[in-house]
């Protein structure tokens, strides 16, 4: 046997694969008749449920990703991008960050390509709004937040202080109410260390076209979710939608209009591009279609997971499993199995997994779950979310950093500075150029 595996995409399920195909393939690794690689274009995978804590402070940002070349020794890593997948030939062209893109072979490939932010038409988007699926934009968020705590306390002409205090987040899903509730919870303790801002002067807006908060944790929950958040001084608008923001000006469907320096997207997300030019089967929604051993549908060597993959859910026939890291983390449990089975002229077992609910954090000591039926609030919720993420960080090194990140803040006040300048390191480079040619 003389096998190459590649792995399209090195998030959960490009890791957690390639993990598993280093325990069940250790020999065949070691004599070289299988090889794995992953193509991604950064070289460490995104723990995604703690982007809210990492915005907020609690957590350093490079506790929350996992190096590739690192937890997986045994793999090749190769960091561009997949921009075509010629299955009957068995190539990728992967388009290196430099230099002429160059065709890979292949012997079984594994869609994990994961999933990018859905947004819409909406005229002005792109002058103030942010997404919040990477460890860049959340650290952005943040940088931003504080920075225009600055602006508002060095200004004295009330439409800039307004318009600095202002912030709307697009969607009440999970990504778009933790970052919310962590983002104001950090934002009203920083005020202590301002003279002139209090926390009333600053303005969290939720807008939401649905009638529901966090739905995934059920109606009962996610309505005490929607209680706390209002008691907290935060404007939710449900059945809402967001007509445009040019400017910052922006206009919601209530007719609602008010002047804003930030607005957070977490509308939703669909499949990675790659999956519509892969030259494989895709479903309505633009996802691989894949079969109940995470199999393409009618492809022979091809596997799919993950947000790019429509997985059938055999717990429910006639629904997919969610787009969530719950799913995605066992899923490339059974997709490694399958492979080696598939290798080894094996059958193939079927992907099951019952959903067990779901946990949300609201900021320092809230949160809120939904797990077995079991419905917690408050502490409670808060702890199990955090115990439940810190269960399913990869790799024992980033689970004690975490720890150590959480220990500290138990004893320490939170860090609120700015570090914007990290985004444009060479302004004051450029600007000193500028003088001296002055």
């Amino acid at each position: 046997m003389n096998k190459h595996i590649l792995i399209v995409g090195g998030g959960y399920v490009g890791l957690y694969t390639a993990l598993r195909l280093q325990r069940k393939f250790r020999r065949e690794l070691r004599d070289g008749s299988v090889r794995v690689t992953i193509i991604d274009p950064n070289s460490y995978m995104t723990y995604q449920p703690f982007l809210p804590e990492a915005a907020a402070g609690n957590l350093s940002p490079r506790h929350m990703v996992a190096p590739l070349r690192r937890v997986l020794p045994k793999a090749r890593i190769l960091n561009g991008l997949v921009t075509k997948v010629d299955h009957n030939e068995r190539t990728v062209t992967f388009q290196p960050p430099e230099g002429a893109p160059r065709e890979i072979a292949y012997d079984v490939i594994v869609m994990a390509a994961g999933s990018i932010s859905r947004t819409l038409p909406i005229p002005g988007l792109t002058d103030i709004g942010i997404g919040f699926k990477t460890v860049g934009e959340a650290i952005a968020l943040r940088n931003r937040v504080l920075h225009l705590l600055d602006v508002a306390e060095s200004s004295e002409d009330p439409e800039v202080r307004r318009r600095a205090l202002t912030f709307v987040v697009v969607g009440a899903g999970f990504a778009g109410v933790e970052a919310l509730a962590e983002l104001e919870d950090m934002a009203k303790h920083s005020t202590r260390y301002y003279r002139n801002i209090k926390a009333a002067d600053i303005r969290w807006v939720l807008v939401e076209a649905t009638a529901r908060v966090l739905p995934e944790v059920g109606p009962e929950m996610g309505k005490w979710t929607l209680e706390q958040l209002r008691e907290r001084g935060i404007e939710v608008k449900l059945e809402t939608r967001l007509e445009s923001c040019v400017d910052g000006h922006v206009v919601l469907s209530d007719g609602t209009e008010f002047d804003a320096e930030t607005l957070v997207w977490t509308a939703g997300v669909k499949p990675s591009p790659i999956v519509a030019g892969g030259g494989l089967p895709i479903d309505e929604r633009g996802r691989i279609r894949t079969t109940t051993k995470l199999t393409v549908e009618g492809v022979r060597d091809a596997f799919a997971a993950g947000d790019a993959a429509g997985v059938p859910d055999v717990t429910t026939p006639g629904e997919y499993c969610a787009p969530n890291a719950q799913h995605a983390v066992r899923q490339a449990k059974v997709l490694a199995d399958n492979v080696v089975r598939s290798l080894r002229g094996q059958e193939l077992v079927e992907y099951r997994h019952k959903y067990v609910g779901s946990v949300a954090g609201l900021g320092l000591h809230q949160g809120v779950a939904n797990v077995y039926g079991v419905k917690l609030r408050g502490f409670p919720a808060w702890f199990m979310h955090r115990t439940y993420h810190l269960s399913r960080v990869p790799t024992l090194n980033r689970k004690v950093r975490v720890v150590v990140d959480w220990t500290l803040a138990l004893f320490f006040k939170r860090e609120t500075i700015s570090l914007g300048e990290m985004e444009h390191p060479r302004d004051g480079f450029r600007a000193a150029v500028a003088t001296m040619r002055r």
